[in-house]
């Protein structure tokens, strides 16, 4: 199944590339590629090294493979990545 701006939270987002747009903590204006995924943190490979990225209040930006840009609440992401697959989201679009 590909992945789309309908159903990135139903997908593996290990391999994508991120932009952290927005973010209370450390990681704002931080990019790189998803290495690893867990309930609380998004952890990015950086020209600088890995950084954990907590997923509650910050804004990701991913990069899908038909190099579509979606911008997601990582609020929406919070709990692990094998759960989140099984949930429902009601998408809304600005």
């Amino acid at each position: 199944m590909t992945i789309t701006p309908l159903n990135i939270l139903r997908h593996e987002l290990i391999g994508l590339r991120a932009n952290v747009v927005d973010s209370k903590h450390q990681g704002h204006g931080c990019e790189g590629r998803v290495v690893d995924e867990t309930l609380n943190t998004v952890t990015l490979k950086t020209r600088y090294g890995e950084k954990k990225i907590p997923k509650k209040d910050s804004l990701f930006e991913f990069t899908l493979p038909s190099k579509v840009e979606v911008r997601v609440e990582g609020s929406l992401l919070l709990s692990r990545p094998e759960d989140r697959t099984k949930k429902k989201h009601r998408i809304r679009f600005a």
